[in-house]
């Protein structure tokens, strides 16, 4: 980008040094002081160009929508006239509809937020369920959405010899599909039914998995319990291998190991989120789109 600066947080600093290199951007450092009362303090650089992009994933994201807040307005009052967030994981897109009265819809209050602090929000695989595009979630002039579908299956090719895709519930179809289409691979999409945050029953659709290497494939990953039970039913029905490739490692600290124990082989992950999984980088990709923005 010509004459334009990408504002990091210092813990994402890697990422945003990467990406900065990347995109041709100037990087330039948010400084932050907390407070013993909880508050803290941001610092923005005190010269910042007409075009600024922020980098902040939005995993753990209650004190972060705070930080976007103090910096959005202040970048304004600093004279950004363009202000691109690159959120690579989107928090609060979950909770799209109030199924009892008086339940918060998170989705679109935080979609307007966003909308009113930022000209430009890049995001990648957004957790949309009943709504089909981003822009219907985050009304600025421009929202995009990044799949992380085609690096994933690319990843699935290159460690499995014709690997048989599966997603572990009907949300994860999209993605799935769209991995499986690019490599002309098999795939099947299974049917979960949640009891609780950690208590889910899967499905599987009809389908041969004797003998198969699966990829089960989705967009986040939290408690690990949806991965564990396909994976469970995955070997039982005879499946060679079982691995899991995912978007979002919003792993707790139990996830990992749900995982492994249930028998998978290897968890693999984008950097949307800093992980010890993480095997493909969605960098580039953001990088590309920053340079299309400016076409």
């Amino acid at each position: 980008m010509v004459d334009a600066s990408l504002l990091y947080f210092k813990s994402e600093a890697s990422a945003a040094l990467n990406l900065a290199r990347l995109a041709d951007l100037k990087p330039q450092l948010i400084e932050r002081h907390d407070f013993p009362d909880g508050e803290f303090k941001l610092q923005l650089p005190s010269a910042l160009p007409s075009r600024v992009v922020l980098l902040h994933s939005l995993d753990r994201p209650n004190e972060k929508l705070i930080e976007l807040l103090f910096t959005a307005r202040t970048a304004r009052q600093l004279g950004v006239q363009h202000l691109t967030l690159v959120s690579p994981y989107l928090a609060y897109m979950r909770q799209d509809i109030a199924f009892v009265p008086g339940e918060v819809v998170s989705q679109r209050i935080v979609g307007d937020l966003l909308a009113s602090l930022f000209d430009a929000v890049i995001t990648v695989d957004p957790h949309l369920h009943r709504v089909s595009k981003l822009e219907e979630v985050i009304p600025a002039e421009h929202a995009i959405t990044i799949s992380a579908a085609p690096i994933l299956g690319d990843l699935a090719v290159q460690k499995r010899v014709n690997p048989f895709l599966v997603g572990p519930d009907e949300e994860s179809a999209q993605w799935v599909a769209q991995a499986a289409k690019l490599h002309q691979l098999d795939y099947a999409v299974a049917t979960k039914l949640r009891l609780g945050d950690r208590s889910v029953d899967i499905q599987l659709p009809s389908m041969n998995a004797e003998g198969r290497a699966v990829v089960l494939l989705d967009d986040i990953a939290s408690s690990g319990y949806t991965l564990a039970r396909a994976a469970e039913l995955l070997l039982k029905a005879g499946a060679a291998t079982v691995d899991v490739a995912v978007t979002h490692a919003l792993f707790d600290d139990q996830a990992e190991a749900v995982i492994i124990k249930s028998g998978v082989s290897q968890i693999w992950t984008t950097d949307c989120i800093p992980h010890a999984s993480n095997a493909v980088s969605v960098l580039p990709l953001i990088a590309q789109t920053l340079s299309l923005m400016e076409t």
